[in-house]
This record gives structure tokens, C-alpha cells and sequence, in this order.
């Protein structure tokens, strides 16, 4: 379905700057962000010398998709600086968020499991950089080191019962109990402030219309729960909010 759109490695590898000819400046600041990822904790220096060798940072700016759903899953990306979305596109063009991705983590997993196609987009939220293995790579590194592999896996099952009990919210909650979920989520990442997000992103989030999404917001600041700026949500109440989560 989107043949024409180069996949993962490729798109990055064209168009994010690459650290070829990187200075000993750059190659420390590659160097230590790999030490400080969890997947590589216990990794003996040779260990971290080849992966620094196999893998190439690329700065990708804000608004750019990394990868399409159902292109082909090439690359392992970890992502250093910024925030990236995973979102689907059901048969009827809705948009629906799977995860907002902060730094440390990774994700275009799809090798390591097996899978051909990306089930996801990945877009940036904001300027990323990021750390590209490919799928050759990534198969010799979890054969040599199986303890990476099941750090990867129970990452991934974090996600899982995540975007379970998303679909769960969407099937039995109501608009203004999702998007309380929502809030209370975002203000626990960011001292009780959702910030950067648009109404549209917020709907994307909850399964629901961009006016809904402002209806609901209205409602909110009119019951003296949150206050509303630009792109800029202050939770007043968390715990009127999280009332809300019981809503039918």
C-alpha cells in the first residue's frame, strides 16, 4: 500500500544527518548516550565498541515521519533527544496514538520479532536524534547477547498491556474519562502540565474529534479542573480528574 515510501533505514540514512566523518566531540557524545541506555547495561567495553561502530546517529527534525505503517521494518532506532509518536491509521483514515516515545527508549522493533512490515508510524514530535542499528546488526547483537533481547521484550510487553488497556479505555469509557486519563498522564510526565499538545493531538490520543476534544477541555475548565492556555493544559484538580476515570 505505500510501496513508493522508503522504509525505515533508508528514509533516515537520505535525509537525517548522519555522523560520518564525526569529530572525537561527536563520537564521545554517541559513545556516552549508548553507555547510558538500559538495553546496554552490563555490556563489556568490546561489546560497546562494536555497537558504536554498527550504528549511526541522524538528527531528524521536528514534523518528519521516520517510518510509515506497512513499510518495510529494516531498522532499530534508539532515540536520544526529543519525543516521538507511534500511531495507526484505521481503514477509515482515523488516526489513533499508540505510544508518545521520550528519550532513552527505542523503537522500530519489528526485526527483532520477526515481522516484515512496521505495524506503526513513527513521526517527531519534536528535533530527535537518534541511533539507527540495522536489522543485520540487531540479529547478531541479541544472538551474542540474549540478556538485550529479553530487556527488549519486556519493554515491549510494557507497551502491550498499555495499548491493551487504551483499547479498553475506547471501548468502555466515555470521551471526558479518556482525556482525563490522558491529562493526568501527560501531568505526571511534566510537574502537572500538558504541554506541546494540540487539541487535534489530544483527539488522536483518546479516539476522539478535534471539537469534542475542545467541548470536553471547556467543560473541564468550567468545573475548575484544569486551566487552558496555548498548547499549554495546568491540572488545578488531579484528584477531581481522576474521579472522572470511573465516567461510563
Amino acid at each position: 500500500m505505500l510501496k513508493g515510501h522508503l522504509s525505515g533505514l533508508r528514509r533516515i540514512l537520505a535525509t537525517g544527518r548522519r555522523d560520518e566523518g564525526a569529530t572525537p566531540i561527536a563520537s564521545l557524545y554517541k559513545r556516552q548516550f549508548l553507555r547510558e541506555i538500559d538495553l546496554f547495561r552490563d555490556l563489556s567495553p568490546e561489546d560497546m565498541a562494536w555497537i558504536e561502530e554498527t550504528t549511526h546517529m541522524a538528527a531528524i527534525p521536528k514534523g518528519q515521519v521516520i517510518y510509515r505503517q506497512e513499510d518495510t521494518a529494516e531498522s532499530l532506532f534508539l532515540l536520544k533527544q526529543g519525543r516521538v509518536r507511534l500511531s495507526r491509521l484505521a481503514p477509515n483514515g482515523k488516526k489513533l496514538d499508540l505510544a508518545v516515545l521520550e528519550p532513552g527508549t527505542f523503537f522500530g522493533e519489528m526485526p527483532l520479532l520477526g515481522e516484515r512490515l512496521c505495524n506503526a508510524d513513527a513521526e517527531a514530535l519534536e528535533d530527535c536524534t537518534l541511533c539507527v542499528m540495522s536489522e543485520a546488526h540487531i540479529g547478531q547483537l541479541v544472538l551474542l547477547k540474549p540478556q538485550v533481547a529479553l530487556r527488549m521484550l519486556a519493554t515491549l510487553g510494557r507497551r502491550l498491556a498499555e495499548s491493551e488497556a487504551r483499547l479498553e479505555d475506547l471501548a468502555y469509557k466515555s470521551v471526558r474519562a479518556r482525556l482525563a486519563s490522558v491529562l493526568l498522564r501527560l501531568g505526571r510526565e511534566h510537574e502537572g502540565v500538558a504541554e506541546g499538545v494540540t487539541h487535534q493531538e489530544l483527539g488522536d490520543m483518546v479516539g476522539a474529534y478535534r471539537e469534542t476534544v475542545t467541548k470536553t477541555l471547556d467543560e473541564l475548565r468550567a468545573a475548575g479542573l484544569v486551566e487552558l492556555g496555548r498548547r499549554r493544559i495546568r491540572l488545578l484538580d488531579r484528584r477531581g480528574l481522576a474521579a472522572l476515570l470511573e465516567d461510563g
